[in-house]
């Protein structure tokens, strides 16, 4: 049976590192004989620039034809002044609501051959293994009303809302409990119910949504709490279900336990498995086209892509096992070299993760 995959690649750093990516794809679909078709599309600054829009009408019709998408990266300074709606990532906040992507995974793992690379002990973060589910299309980023205007003293105001439904909770609580019951059985549900009445609701909807699985042990933490802990002793959580922002600040700590952001691959999934496929990190600008950027978090995406959407866990495992193989080797780009180490190039990563899948 064939399968759709809808590619990319986006701006600053995001063509160089889903290339390697797309490198990966290819080989393991002649590998195994998967039959995978794949196009290639615009999102983000690039396609403002050739099409008008971050998001535009090809790219909708394009990614709601296929089953899952492979995506690099956004933005960048060159749009940073342009109009809010041009902006690279509206483009990246339209697809996952068109497509209902309120799933997002984030797994912050640490492999063992980068324990020197974290900026904490070892002790702290050795055997690490922390999966964030966020919620995706509600939450602050989406809330309306929102908007600058001025007030009664003609000073300038910004202001946003943060609103969730109980069946947005009801829904990614469903995820979070099952994603848990498959890993550790414990998940912490963050929230800020002290001060915010929508995390209030959040709070006592995922209380309710616990009764359906008694096997898994719910705690719950106040988000400045969370990021407390997740440097003190990240190791005790397993699973955490937090809404789209603090889940958006939350991840973005937890990568760097891991010794980079450039490790970390997230999934964005429909109710259907359909999803978005992209590394944690951003486009950096700063060095793309210099072929230094970390390609493995893009590449541990597309095997997230292989387990999620396509049900095929052993492509997915024999694509982390080759990214680990690669590390022990120590192959390192610019963003894990230890002291004393030589960084290599993006396309050195990828030649050697496609040796070690071709062996």
């Amino acid at each position: 049976m064939s399968r759709k995959i809808l590619v990319l690649p986006g701006d600053g750093i995001g063509p160089e590192i889903v290339g390697q990516a797309v490198r990966v794809i290819e080989t393991v679909n002649e590998k195994y004989g998967l039959d995978l078709e794949l196009s290639h599309g615009l999102l983000g600054g690039c396609a403002t620039d050739e099409l008008g829009s971050p998001y535009p009408d090809e790219t909708s019709r394009q990614a709601a034809a296929v089953d899952a998408i492979l995506l690099g990266a956004v933005g960048g300074p060159k749009w940073d002044d342009g109009p809010r709606e041009l902006r690279p990532e509206r483009g990246l906040l339209a697809i996952r609501k068109e497509l209902q992507l309120f799933a997002n995974f984030r797994p912050a793992m640490l492999y063992p051959q980068l324990a020197g690379a974290s900026t904490l002990k070892p002790e702290v973060v050795a055997g690490l293994d922390i999966l964030i589910v966020r919620e995706l299309t509600g939450g602050i980023y989406f809330g309306e009303p929102r908007g600058i205007r001025e007030n009664a003293d003609g000073d300038r105001e910004g202001y946003n809302t943060y609103i969730y439904s109980e069946p947005e909770v009801r829904r990614i609580a469903h995820v979070a409990f099952q994603a848990a019951q498959k890993r550790g059985k414990k998940l912490c549900s963050v929230d800020k119910s002290n001060v915010l009445e929508a995390t209030v609701l959040w709070k006592e909807v995922v209380n309710q949504v616990a009764a359906e699985y008694p096997d898994v042990e719910l705690s719950h933490m106040y988000v400045d709490n969370a990021a407390m802990q997740l440097v003190r002793a990240p190791k005790q959580f397993d699973v955490i279900v937090t809404g789209n922002m603090f889940g958006d600040i939350l991840s973005d700590c937890a990568s760097m336990l891991t010794g980079s952001i450039g490790m970390l691959p997230s999934a964005s999934l429909n109710a259907d498995n359909k999803g978005l496929y992209e590394p944690v990190h951003g486009s950096a600008p700063d060095i793309a086209g210099q072929g230094a950027a970390n390609p493995l978090a893009t590449i541990l995406s597309a095997a997230m892509m292989f387990r999620y959407s396509f049900g095929l866990g052993e492509i997915a495992a024999a694509i982390e096992s080759a990214v680990a193989a690669v590390l022990d080797d120590g192959l390192r780009t610019a963003d894990i070299v230890t002291e004393g180490e030589t960084p290599v190039s993006t396309q050195q990563v990828g030649d050697a993760v496609l040796d070690k899948l071709s062996s």
